[in-house]
């Protein structure tokens, strides 16, 4: 088993199937989980074109988004009235 991998890591091919993994986990994983990160921190003090940036982000990670949507929940913050 690991000759068949060793041969596939010393071919073109191997490095170009390394590339193409280590996008698909940056494009899917890494930079949603940032997104997620920012727009919770955010949220609720951004301008108008940061909001603009942040939609524009949520559509283009949106496969990212949705496959890590069942592991993370941000309930949005209480409000505080003040009577």
């Amino acid at each position: 088993m690991s000759e068949i991998v060793a041969q596939i890591l010393n071919s073109e091919d191997g490095i170009a199937l390394l590339l193409y993994i280590a996008l698909a986990g940056i494009y899917l994983v890494v930079l949603p989980a940032l997104l997620y990160a920012y727009l919770n921190w955010r949220w609720y003090v951004a301008g108008s074109i940061e909001r603009t940036l942040l939609y524009f982000f949520v559509f283009f990670l949106f496969p990212g988004l949705l496959l890590l949507s069942p592991f993370l929940n941000f309930r949005p913050r209480r409000r505080k009235l003040e009577a």
